[in-house]
């Protein structure tokens, strides 16, 4: 992800509109306000907006934004987990998901409530504990208007209706 340019407060929020910051030419999203070094990142970054997953896999049907993450997620079907660990051999089909599962052997739990100071081992964890002290609810049910702290509880909540 790219961070916004600085400079960002002198310019309009045009869907494309670019703008001039070290010298690189800077797309905004016009829905969020962030900025991207490319045309083409914003398009794809647009996605999260629209809904648009043009990359379909094959087994499932599962969609996905972007090619790379469909590949990421045909390992799950081939069965592929090229990730392994040192410590316990656990594999893993990413290595992103090495590197937190390795957390749970060093201890290591880098991500701090500034409320409360609970630490733990994944950003989103964190996130998701912080709505604790806000008490944010993103998560609305279309049908009740019952909100929740995570998706997957409004997902499981939706079942109720049908």
């Amino acid at each position: 992800m790219h961070r916004p340019c600085p400079t960002r407060a002198f310019s309009t929020t045009l869907e494309e509109q670019s703008n001039l910051c070290g010298g690189r030419q800077l797309f905004t999203c016009d829905v969020c306000n962030k900025s991207f070094q490319g045309q083409s990142i914003l398009r794809v970054h647009l996605r999260l907006h629209n809904g648009k997953r043009p990359f379909n896999c094959n087994v499932c049907n599962k969609s996905f934004t972007r090619k790379h993450y469909l590949m990421l997620h045909q390992r799950t079907h081939g069965g592929e987990r090229p990730f392994n660990c040192n410590v316990c051999n656990k594999s893993f089909t990413q290595k992103k998901n090495l590197m937190v599962h390795q957390r749970t052997h060093s201890g290591e739990r880098p991500f701090n409530c500034n409320v409360c100071n609970k630490s733990f081992t994944r950003k989103q964890n964190l996130m998701v504990h912080q709505r604790t002290h806000s008490g944010e609810h993103p998560f609305t049910c279309s049908v009740c208007y019952k909100s929740f702290t995570v998706k997957y509880c409004l997902m499981v909540h939706q079942g109720t209706h049908s």
